[in-house]
């Protein structure tokens, strides 16, 4: 299914925890195991099947034919004496249907006559071909070959699928793999808010044993320890969570409490550069749920082309041609058919008109219908995709300014604690003014966190929106 990828391994941790695993490969895993994808890839095979069949149609075909005939009849009408007549039929044909509506039948046949009345054999033989050519309805490309060019047109759209379908599941693999670096993240603030608070506990306890502080102090501090607890709780348990979303959208099957934990590889932000009508442009090139639109276009094209040749009337051309032989022995009837003894030919027109179209009618203004939907349709995705791409281009210019403030906000929180803890050791500030700080130092490094975790997820939601998912990851899918 995949020209370049394979499935990856994950390398040996190189500190303590789980195996390392990398965004690169945990895309690769996906590509190879995800759920969804593969249920979707299925689609691409199956439409090539009912391509198959639908070319079949104007496969030409061998008929062969052997039957056996016992009639009873009347040698002469009004008189009570019954004759037998028995035939033995041999025949051997090639037959089929071309692109243009022509039914064709190329065949050569032998007929064994017996009668009771007349001992002996009499065969008839006939060798030549009959044509039925449409003149109107039913004539041309366009009223034989709607189910190919749909079939053709469900190909194409099965193929565009299964790209939509990966570039979904990359994306979603992105954020999921970011999902879970932000959760570690705030994990790790939130044992760095703990050792933050047992470092003023402890030192708040030595200044009480020498008369420094009140008991108060002391039992805020405790009090500010105790509460980080929860948050590490918390954080824990959405590590273990957002790890198990990864897991399953890599492939995995079994999520058990005691895993190893990934260790993970720190995602960089893509370089990007927003051009709105540049990159608009793109999205409609490029984004396989509008070129699927388009093609579903094309297929309603071919129904109501097929649907307007429907309303027509029918003038067959039917046409035979061929020579005939008839001899006591086969070998004589056979003769007269390659001497060409005995030619016969007819021709004629068959006319079917029928008095009031109603089938016809109703199934072109179903189609014209259906057509002119789809290219509604298609305005209002255009118009859906223009708002998407321009949201998602908003979100990676509010990101990158959210990252450069929240960073600011954090430096200046930590110069704020700094201030405040100096200000304590010298006995101008409080226990309960120094804690409050240190939770303004961890929400503040948590919204860096989330900001910066909001750019990545930004850029990978962009690349969604544009189609440039797999482009930028360099995956190559390869044709079936």
């Amino acid at each position: 299914m995949l020209a370049v990828l394979a499935a990856a391994t994950l390398a040996p941790a190189q500190e303590a925890g789980g195996p390392t695993l990398t965004l690169d490969d945990a895309v690769k895993l996906a590509l190879g195991r995800n759920k969804d994808l593969k249920v979707v890839s299925y689609d691409r095979g199956i439409s090539r099947a009912l391509l198959l069949v639908a070319r079949g149609r104007f496969d030409p075909a061998i008929v062969a034919n052997r039957s056996a005939v016992d009639q009873p009849e009347q040698l002469t009408p009004g008189f009570a004496e019954v004759y037998d007549i028995k035939q033995d039929i041999y025949s051997l044909g090639l037959g089929g249907q071309t692109p243009i509506g022509t039914t064709y039948s190329i065949s050569a046949s032998i007929t064994n006559y017996r009668y009771s009345y007349a001992p002996g054999n009499n065969y008839l033989t006939f060798s030549g071909f009959q044509v039925t050519q449409p003149l109107l309805k039913g004539f041309g490309l366009g009223a034989n070959l709607e189910n190919v060019r749909i079939a053709k047109a469900n190909r194409a759209i099965s193929d565009l699928q299964y790209q939509q379908s990966a570039i979904d599941t990359v994306t979603n693999v992105v954020l999921a793999y970011s999902n879970l670096q932000l959760a570690h993240d705030v994990l790790d603030a939130a044992r760095r808010s703990r050792d933050a608070a047992q470092s003023l506990l402890e030192a708040n306890e030595k200044e009480y044993k020498v008369g420094a502080i009140s008991r108060s102090d002391v039992t805020t501090a405790r009090f500010n320890v105790a509460s980080q607890q929860e948050a590490i709780l918390v954080a824990e348990r959405t590590v273990r969570d957002r790890q198990n979303q990864l897991r399953e959208l890599i492939g995995d099957e079994v999520f058990l409490e005691d895993e190893p934990l990934f260790t993970l590889v720190a995602m960089q932000v893509p370089e990007v550069s927003v051009n709105l009508r540049a990159d608009l442009s793109k999205a409609l090139a490029l984004r396989p749920d509008y070129l699927q639109a388009r093609l579903g276009i094309a297929k309603n094209r071919a129904v109501e082309v097929a649907a307007r040749n429907g309303i027509l009337p029918e003038v067959d051309f039917v046409g035979a041609y061929g020579y005939n032989g008839l001899g006591s022995t086969l070998s004589a009837s056979r003769a007269m058919v390659e001497a060409r003894d005995n030619p016969s030919y007819t021709a004629g027109l068959q006319v079917t008109i029928p008095l009031a179209f109603a089938v016809g009618r109703g199934n072109l203004r179903a189609a014209r219908l259906q057509r002119q939907q789809s290219e509604e349709d298609l305005k209002r995705l255009e118009a859906d995709i223009a708002v998407n791409v321009a949201n998602a281009a908003g979100q990676i210019d509010t990101t990158r300014k959210r990252v450069v403030a929240d960073r600011e906000a954090y430096a200046l929180a930590k110069q704020a604690l700094e201030a405040e803890e100096k200000k304590k050791l010298v006995g101008t500030s409080t226990t309960l003014a120094v804690v409050q700080q240190q939770q303004f130092v961890s929400t503040q490094e948590v919204n860096v966190s989330i900001a910066v975790a909001s750019e990545r997820q930004a850029v990978a939601i962009y690349d969604q929106q544009l189609g440039t998912t797999l482009e930028r990851y360099h995956i190559n899918l390869a044709s079936e």
